[in-house]
């Protein structure tokens, strides 16, 4: 599991460790820096690097860092930016050999190798002071930037980004992710994000990230006595005449084999679209029987409030998607989870698309809240927030998910989590995760459709369970 936490919350689980000390944990976060920018450069010597120094322990990591690689043969130019200087770190830069200087217009366009970007740290406010983005200007457009705990300007605890700010190619980090390195649209100003440990102890996380290990943990893995029944079993109220591919794309998803059985029956009745999306998967069944969970809405068009009522009425919990998300207008009386995109988050918000893009973070938990029920916001990060508050990322998936039909595939898989037993929440964090896996593993840097990512499923959920 990947943690972000909060600035107070790493400032206190600092404080609350006195034997390691400001300068202890400035040098391990110091030789972590290093270590990364010889890393991404192939080797230290006769590379040319130059750090952009604030005022802070920011800058002083960056100069600290500066020492190691000077040490290592590395020709290091600090640019001092700031009213102060981290004055130990100073001393320590420039007995390794370290070279001091301001941007201008003799060094506009100098040819740097790496830029560390040390102005701002994690406490600082977002946006830029003028010098800083002087010197940025001042730097080669060729050279690799490497951001010191987060790219100075952004507001490292919301994800969002209000003002200028830097663009980093590698942000390296410590102690643990900040909620701005895994919620866009911050984390995709910070690049690659690589976590140095310096030993802190931290409470729990508002913000984390699932990874392969607590996938599999969460998956539902039949034992010998398993039978289609106690499997789950999942209702799918999806597709209608005006859109019979919604209902094949949705079954596709709950039919990937993570329960036992699928009940089908279309948004609007029409037999057409029955008799498709039979004939593509022969193994659901349609005409009345209980369920442990519904799918409702995708591809439902003006009846999909009406067969969310009927959902509804059934008393079991329910995944609602596309069409059926205008339905929702209170919290619901059965445990649900909701998919939106951001339009359609904006429209049951009453706010505008641009909002919910700029804020994503408080957006997804103002709806969990509003609704009481799981939020899925899905976007290039997608966001899964529950009423209590509590938020997983999704860092799966490729750019060529995003195409017609996914949001589908990923509300017949979420329907089958449920109904296989997780919670609503773990549900559609673990779909989201297998539905980013899946995309990758079709798409292998190609173009992909919905229905070749419902098909990588399996192969996506084998590859998770060998990995135990």
């Amino acid at each position: 599991m990947r943690h972000a936490h909060t600035v107070a919350q790493v400032r206190a689980a600092e404080q609350a460790s006195p034997d390691l000390g400001p300068g202890l944990l400035m040098q391990r976060a110091a030789r972590g820096l290093a270590q990364a920018v010889i890393d991404l450069l192939g080797g230290a010597y006769g590379r040319r690097v130059v750090l952009l120094v604030g005022s802070g322990d920011n800058g002083g990591d960056a100069l600290y860092a500066g020492a190691v690689l000077a040490r290592r043969g590395a020709l290091v130019d600090a640019w001092l930016l700031g009213a102060r200087v981290h004055e130990a770190a100073l001393t320590t830069f420039r007995g390794a050999g370290g070279r001091v200087g301001t941007p201008g217009p003799a060094t506009r366009g100098a040819a740097h190798d790496l830029v560390v970007d040390g102005i701002v740290g994690i406490g600082g406010r977002p946006g830029l002071a003028p010098e800083a983005i002087a010197a940025l200007e001042a730097v080669s457009r060729d050279a690799l930037v490497v951001a010191v705990d987060v790219p100075s300007g952004l507001d490292a605890d919301t994800g969002r980004i209000t003002a200028p700010h830097v663009e980093a190619d590698v942000t390296v980090t410590f102690g643990s992710h900040k909620v701005a390195h895994l919620v866009d649209p911050a984390a995709a100003a910070c690049g690659v994000v690589h976590l140095v440990g310096i030993g802190l102890d931290l409470p729990p996380a508002p913000v984390e990230a699932l990874q392969a290990a607590d996938v599999a943990a969460l998956l539902p893995v039949p034992d010998r006595h398993a039978h289609k029944y106690t499997r789950g079993v999942v209702g799918v109220r999806a597709g209608s005449s005006a859109y019979p591919g919604a209902g094949q794309l949705c079954v596709a998803g709950a039919a990937s084999g993570l329960a036992g059985m699928v009940r089908y029956r279309p948004v609007d009745d029409d037999r057409e679209t029955a008799r498709s999306v039979l004939a593509a998967h022969p193994e659901v069944v349609t005409g009345e029987g209980r369920v442990q969970a519904w799918v409702v809405g995708s591809g439902g068009g003006a009846e999909a409030a009406r067969a969310l009522g009927e959902a509804l009425n059934a008393r079991v919990p329910v995944v609602i998607d596309a069409d059926a998300l205008a339905a929702v207008e209170r919290p619901l009386p059965v445990p649900a989870v909701l998919t939106p995109h951001a339009g359609e988050l904006a429209a049951m918000l009453g706010i505008s698309r641009e909002e919910v893009e700029d804020d994503q973070l408080a957006a997804a938990r103002r709806a969990a809240d509003r609704f009481d029920a799981v939020v899925v916001l899905k976007g290039r990060r997608t966001l899964v927030a529950e009423p209590v508050g509590r938020v997983r990322v999704n860092t799966t998936g490729t750019p060529w998910l995003a195409t017609a039909g996914a949001g589908d595939v990923l509300a017949g898989l979420t329907g089958s989590l449920v109904a296989a037993g997780l919670s609503p929440f773990d549900a559609a964090s673990a779909a989201c995760w297998l539905h980013g896996a899946a995309a990758s593993l079709a798409s292998a840097g190609a173009p992909i459709t919905a229905r070749a990512v419902a098909a990588a499923l399996p192969e996506a959920v084998r590859r998770v369970l060998d990995a135990r």
